[in-house]
């Protein structure tokens, strides 16, 4: 167990989606330290659960959680961690504008993955507007999962990653954005970058992601446009693990995904991914997201049981 000194703060998110003969089905969640009483509507037929876990270090930058409610009428539901680099600015305006600017885009429940990219985008332009008078250039990455219908978007700028639980299989939706990947450096490079070693590879020497929000001074380079990956949701949907390399650096997927599923509470399993990270000897902040998928079978449409 992790001594309760280690974790500076803690916020955790629980929701319950019930089921309903009817193709609305309601979330009731609970958002301690950021948020209260968020009502939620998914229109789905399976219960949903997830819970963070999150380690805050202020001198590093500040690993945000948020979670929105779903546009008025045809549902969807946001969650996504944001973490700080240089500073906290970036993180807090994410967590102040991002789904929200996602929820306004008119193509968002008919065009999706094209709203959450051009949301990205726009939001990073918005920050990069509001911080032009002052001397900060601090950055953020943003890892967040949006489930419309009945797919789950996952949508990546930096280094946090998205892995689910398939048939109990570990499947990677995202792929970290460091700049010795191979066509991360070469579009580094087009544009006039240049990737080197200063204690990992960094852009520039200076920064450790090919792609963040903010920082201001590397933007030709370092682009917050997202990678975005969609995955149907069915039976074999498990679990969704989001979380910041602080937990990646040294828990394998197979690993995270075989943790979360020993627990069958969500917030259990955040608990246990992150609590393993500092006990593998992660140097870094930790950022824990956990999903948990409960298919049940609803007849939408059940017999009339009235006598003739």
């Amino acid at each position: 167990m992790v001594c309760s000194g280690c974790i500076r703060n803690v916020i955790v998110q629980a929701g319950h989606i019930g089921q309903s003969a009817v193709r609305s089905v309601r979330l009731r969640a609970i958002y301690r330290s950021l948020n209260a009483n968020i009502g939620l509507r998914y229109t789905w037929n399976r219960q949903f659960r997830s819970s963070v876990k999150m380690m805050v270090d202020t001198a590093k930058g500040e690993p945000i959680i948020n979670v929105l409610p779903e546009k008025e009428d045809d549902g969807g539901y946001a969650s996504g961690g944001w973490k700080g680099h240089g500073g906290s600015r970036a993180a807090e305006f994410l967590k102040e504008h991002l789904f929200e600017n996602l929820m306004k885009h008119p193509e968002f429940m008919t065009n999706t993955k094209l709203a959450i990219s051009e949301t990205y985008q726009q939001t990073d332009m918005n920050f990069l507007d509001a911080e032009r008078d002052t001397y900060r250039d601090d950055g953020s990455t943003a890892s967040t999962a949006v489930l419309v219908g009945n797919h789950l978007y996952v949508a990546n700028v930096g280094d946090s990653r998205a892995v689910i639980s398939k048939a109990g299989k570990a499947i990677p939706l995202s792929e970290d954005h460091k700049p010795n990947r191979s066509d991360e450096r070469k579009r580094i490079e087009n544009a006039g970058g240049v990737v080197m070693w200063a204690g990992t590879w960094r852009v520039g020497g200076v920064l450790a992601m090919s792609r963040a929000f903010g920082n201001r001074m590397l933007k030709q380079y370092v682009v917050a446009e997202p990678e975005i990956q969609d995955q149907e949701v069915d039976e074999e949907l498990e679990l969704l693990v989001l979380a910041s390399d602080g937990l990646w650096d040294v828990v394998p997927n197979e690993d995270a995904i075989a943790l979360a599923r020993t627990e069958e509470e969500p917030e259990a399993g955040a608990r246990k991914l992150t609590e393993t990270a500092f006990t593998r000897g992660s140097a870094d902040n930790i950022t824990c997201i956990v999903v948990r998928f409960h298919h049940e079978k609803v007849d939408p449409d059940p017999p009339n049981m009235e006598q003739a």
